[in-house]
């Protein structure tokens, strides 16, 4: 099976237990899933697995703590990535407008830079509509693996 590595952005741990539901879904279908609460560039460019980012957004569309200095790095550094899959779920708070799962847009931009490869849509689950984001996050996971 395959070996995944899912990327957390989270502030008050939503995208945290969304990540971790993902994982036990997906390890009980026999792929090798590692969570990355604290992600390094190291974390990515000593392997070929593919990525999942499961990351909320703060602010003003903006990258959480934890995951912005991965961020910062990746777009410093652009260590290439050519057809590297990746896919991506984003929580987010549609009563803020424009900047909605704006997180999400700009780890995308990122990993394009460095030549990965994106797969499926990107999953936006709506704070405003959803209460349990793993509730749409697992199956979204399921299926997304099936398309690597």
């Amino acid at each position: 099976m395959t070996a995944i590595r899912i990327l957390v952005g989270t502030v008050y741990g939503g995208a945290l237990l969304t990540a971790r539901e993902i994982k036990k879904a997906l390890e009980t279908e026999g792929h090798r899933v590692t969570v990355l609460e604290q992600p390094q560039l190291e974390d990515i460019t000593n392997n070929d697995d593919p990525l999942l980012v499961c990351t909320s957004t703060t602010g003003q569309g903006e990258i959480p703590p934890n995951l912005l200095p991965f961020y910062a790095n990746l777009r410093d550094q652009l260590p290439q990535q050519p057809g590297r899959p990746f896919g991506m779920i984003v929580l987010g708070d549609s009563s803020y407008g424009d900047t909605y799962c704006g997180a999400g847009e700009l780890m995308e931009e990122a990993l394009y830079e460095t030549a990965a490869r994106k797969v499926g849509e990107t999953l936006r689950i709506d704070a405003m509509e959803v209460l349990e984001p793993e509730a749409e996050a697992v199956p979204w996971a399921r299926d997304w693996v099936t398309t690597l």
